[in-house]
């Protein structure tokens, strides 16, 4: 694909372009590679500052690959990741120093993501700490600050993970991400783990964060109603590629892609509205990422394939202004309502 998805844009802070990753399989101890699992597979979008581009899909798809991947916490296998135009998939540990500040992470597991061994101010602290930022007063200064900002009491900072709610713990980790007053934080799944209860409160919180410091998110989640709620753009990921991509609105109101028309059509609602009664919930499972699927991935599922889905990969296209899909039914021509046959649309 030639053009990325919202580059281009004088606000662009990051974009992604054309990005691959792979592991390798092993068998036994000295055994060599035996195949590949393809994590991700060439996906390309960009994030303009102050906006949130929420990434969704089933589990397995590459949703939190994708995001270590663009924080260069783990290496891709290709592409490039340009942050403010810089490729940072070519800096070394010491060039990338500087980017780190610029880029956090909120982890999944709140607790698991928090060293026991270590107070909450410490925590907080320790990117203070490695970055040399201030002295030691205007450290404490700083974590007091952080701690009232994200709805903790100064007085916690001597408190151990373990002595932290849920909830709480997961504000520990937004004041961690918080402390080096970064441009951009990847949010993986980061209210998956937590009551339902609590769920609103750090939503509200991070886009409250977001209004008044004016950071970008990418937002990791499988939960639809999550990603529709604090998105500003949506992309949809299937098997390592990105399927859809538009305005939150768009996508969940005229859905171009058969599968996310699936996955709308697997959110359970009060009231069945004529058009969601049309959508049909997707069938069978994911392929595997090791032996994919030729062509489109999502052929075998598709209730639309032909003999060209089986045969040609879809690039992802622009198919209307700001609504990119990779799928051969909108490859020129204009909208067509994915609720009709496809002996109507062929």
């Amino acid at each position: 694909m030639n053009a990325v998805p919202g580059n281009g844009a004088p606000t662009s802070l990051v974009a992604i372009e054309n990005l691959h990753k792979s592991f390798p399989m092993q068998r036994g101890l000295f055994g060599g590679s035996t195949g590949k699992v393809h994590a991700v597979d060439g996906i390309s979008f960009a994030i303009a500052e102050g906006e949130t581009l929420g990434l969704v899909g089933e589990s397995g798809c590459g949703k939190s690959t994708a995001g270590r991947l663009l924080l260069r916490l783990i290496e891709p296998t290709g592409g490039a990741v340009r942050f403010r135009g810089t490729d940072i998939t070519a800096l070394d540990s010491a060039a990338l120093l500087p980017f780190r500040r610029r880029m956090q992470m909120i982890h999944q597991d709140p607790y698991a993501s928090l060293n026991p061994r270590m107070t909450a101010g410490d925590i907080v602290g320790e990117p203070l700490v490695i970055h040399g930022i201030g002295d030691a007063a205007e450290r404490r200064d700083r974590v007091a600050q952080l701690f009232q900002r994200v709805g903790l009491r100064p007085d916690q900072q001597h408190s151990y993970a373990h002595e932290f709610s849920g909830g709480q713990r997961q504000r520990l980790g937004i004041a961690r991400a918080l402390a080096l007053g970064p441009e951009l934080i990847v949010c993986d799944e980061p209210v998956s783990a937590l009551d339902v209860s609590i769920r609103a409160q750090i939503l509200n919180l991070l886009m409250d964060l977001q209004d008044e410091f004016g950071f970008s998110y990418l937002f990791v989640s499988h939960d639809l109603a999550v990603v529709e709620h604090i998105s500003h753009r949506v992309a949809v990921m299937y098997l390592g590629r990105i399927v859809e991509l538009t305005d939150k609105a768009t996508l969940f109101d005229v859905p171009l892609h058969p599968y996310t028309e699936a996955l709308l059509a697997a959110v359970p609602v009060p009231k069945v509205t004529a058009k969601r009664r049309a959508r049909k919930p997707l069938q069978g499972d994911v392929p595997s990422p090791i032996n994919r699927p030729t062509g489109c991935h999502f052929h075998p599922r598709c209730p639309y394939a032909h003999a060209r889905c089986r045969a040609e990969e879809p690039p992802l296209r622009e198919a209307e202004p700001g609504h990119w899909v990779a799928c051969h039914l909108h490859d020129a021509g204009p909208r067509v309502p994915l609720a009709r046959p496809l002996e109507a649309v062929a």
